[in-house]
């Protein structure tokens, strides 16, 4: 049976001595987060991740949801731990304390999001999924659904979900056929199918509320296919009374089947049927608008929208934070199996001589798989969250211009998150099944479920080679390049400030080769996407793992620059800042190598990739 156990130290040392979070007194929710504190909430989540979300990881795989009779049930134990988790209050560390929450800032939150998927992910699905949607609700709905529907999300009476994909369209909105016609009090029918609904239906709550993207019929009751029609909706599995909260009706939201899935499988996702479902549209209605003088609507972008965007993105950072988390989880589980499983001998000579062979860890290529999967995963845990500093920072910061750059900057990386972390999350954690061998393709280590797990995360919430797409043809380019630029100055500023340090040689020179190679690929993609717009679809996912190297590397030489001022000053536990530089090394010495192939392909263009005719690529 697989272990786990949390990674505090690691998170304490990023909080405290890269990121210095208790400086930015400046920022709500910061001035409390002493180094005590966050051990106490670290150390408090790890347990209970631990000791109770763990040992159901297996559990939710081998009994998966059943649909009985129209209500799916989760597998045993879900329902009491989910209880524990609520009464724990984990589900409401970011929730603002008007609400009964602790008003954590998303750094806290998200490092325990990561804790918590590491132990299941299927379970930690259900909370954080609520989570993002009563967070899109408390920024669009009406002053009733905040006080009776959202403090009850918070709370974990009732759960919520997103309704975004049908079976014909995912990514292209334009295509949606779920429909919602207004109704004379100010509601919507709503009609149409979703599916792959995580969390869409279960047993641990009595209601549900899902968020549902779905376009308003034309005067001539049909649908444009256009993105001028699609709305937000909210849509409870229970009617609620506007007036007292109390939940009435059971609403026309139904489960048709749950998915049979490859993996998550503790993770009910249903596809969902409205058939005249009551459904509210969020951030405002027609009824509403604003008009002018002449008595004409203003034209105004879509507060609801708005908030669905919002939910998706801070869903994108979620789903990243999941492929840290598995490659943790079955990272620490290879690690340990080659420490016990004995075969042959070291390459050098007998290590063990008194026993029969030498433990598999001597040999270096297992080595290879944990070390390089050892920097990804605590590389990208840096940068997720310094990303969740600039949340904070672009919500809250006093001045103007800081918020602007917070803003950028994670505009920019997050489809990087997103897609290069559950890439190299994937890798992980197949890396650590390797490294069990057939043992690791049985079910008995439980290893197979967490490559099985990580594969979905590269899927969903926008798949990854869309990221790609969204990071060169958006994130890019936006406002003319600046939060590119921002991202490229902050990197050459460091490299600057340290390349006359003989110390920070070792992680300054790699780190600049990457970075020029970077420049290098923005500048061809600057000349040639103009000319194509095929080139900058062909050079997307390179210029992804680019950008991941370069970003990863830039988080690495940081941690060594601390490292190395703390042995120097002789504070601290020493073995912990070698095994930082160990890792910067690893990272900056076996991974940049790569960048120089990302850039070779890059340059090559779409010629070769769009020549073969689409008949072709069946014959």
């Amino acid at each position: 049976m697989p272990t786990y156990k949390a990674p505090v130290e690691d998170f304490k040392f990023l909080f405290h001595e890269l990121l210095e979070i208790e400086k930015r007194e400046d920022l709500p929710g910061f001035a409390d987060l002493t180094p005590d504190m966050t051990s106490a909430i670290l150390e408090g989540g790890a347990k209970f991740c631990e000791e109770v979300l763990q040992p159901l990881n297996q559990v939710g795989d081998e009994h998966g949801c059943v649909l009985e009779n129209g209500v799916v049930r989760t597998p045993p134990g879900f329902k009491e731990a989910f209880q524990q988790f609520c009464e724990n209050g984990w589900n409401r560390l970011g929730a603002p304390e008007s609400m009964g929450g602790a008003n954590l800032p998303s750094v806290i939150t998200f490092a325990f999001s990561e804790m918590s998927s590491s132990a299941n992910q299927a379970f930690a699905m259900y909370p954080g999924l609520t989570n993002a949607a009563y967070g899109a609700l408390a920024a669009t709905g009406e002053p009733w659904m905040k006080e009776h529907v959202v403090s009850r999300m918070v709370s974990g009476e009732w759960t919520g979900t997103m309704c975004l994909t049908e079976p014909h369209c995912g990514t292209d909105l334009k295509l949606m056929r779920t429909n919602a016609v207004e109704q004379e009090d100010g509601t919507y029918l709503m009609n149409g199918t979703k599916i792959f609904i995580s969390g869409g239906d279960h047993d641990m709550t009595d209601n549900i509320i899902h968020m549902v993207i779905a376009k308003i019929p034309g005067e001539d009751g049909k649908l444009a296919n256009d993105l001028s029609t699609v709305n937000f909706f909210m849509v409870p599995k229970f009617l609620v009374d506007p007036e007292t909260g109390e939940m009435t009706k059971r609403n026309g939201v139904s489960v048709g089947s749950i998915e049979k899935k490859m993996g998550i499988k503790g993770n009910a996702t249903c596809v969902l049927n409205f058939d005249n479902a009551v459904a509210y549209k969020l951030g405002g209605s027609p009824k509403t608008a604003k008009k002018t003088e002449d008595g004409k609507e203003v034209k105004s972008k879509s507060a609801g929208m708005a908030g669905m965007f919002g939910m998706m993105n801070g869903a994108r950072m979620g789903v990243g934070i999941q492929g840290i988390a598995v490659g943790e989880v079955s990272l620490q589980n290879g690690a340990a199996y080659t420490l016990e499983r004995t075969a042959g001998r070291a390459l050098t000579g007998a290590q063990n001589p008194d026993d029969a062979a030498d433990p598999i860890i001597v040999y270096p290529d297992v080595r290879r798989l944990l070390l390089q999967s050892r920097a990804f995963v605590e590389g990208a845990r840096a940068l997720a969250m310094y990303v969740s500093m600039l949340f904070s920072v672009q919500n809250n910061a006093a001045d103007e211009k800081e918020r602007e750059e917070a803003s950028d900057l994670s505009q920019l990386l997050t489809p990087i998150i997103k897609a290069y972390f559950t890439d190299k999350g994937f890798e992980t954690a197949n890396a650590s099944m390797q490294v069990f061998g057939g043992h690791g393709y049985v079910r008995d280590h439980g290893m197979e479920q967490f490559v099985r797990d990580a594969r979905i995360n590269q899927v969903y919430e926008g798949a990854n080679g869309v990221q790609a797409l969204d990071l060169v043809a958006r994130k890019m380019t936006m406002k003319g390049g600046r939060a590119t630029m921002t991202f490229f100055g902050k990197i050459d500023a460091f490299i600057k400030e340290n390349e006359g340090n003989a110390e920070m040689a070792p992680y300054i020179t790699p780190l600049k080769v990457a970075y020029e190679r970077l420049g290098k690929a923005a500048g061809w993609l600057m000349e040639n996407a103009p000319k194509n717009y095929n080139n900058a679809g062909s050079a997307s996912y390179e210029m992804l793992n680019l950008f991941g190297v370069v970003a990863l590397g830039w988080m690495w030489a940081q941690m060594a620059k601390v490292s190395l001022a703390k042995l120097n000053a002789g504070e601290g536990n020493a073995d912990f800042y070698k095994r930082k530089l160990l890792l910067a090394k690893v990272w900056l010495e076996r991974e940049v190598p790569n960048t120089a192939a990302y850039l070779e392909r890059i340059e090559l263009g779409a010629d070769d990739l769009m020549a073969l005719e689409a008949d072709a690529f069946v014959a």
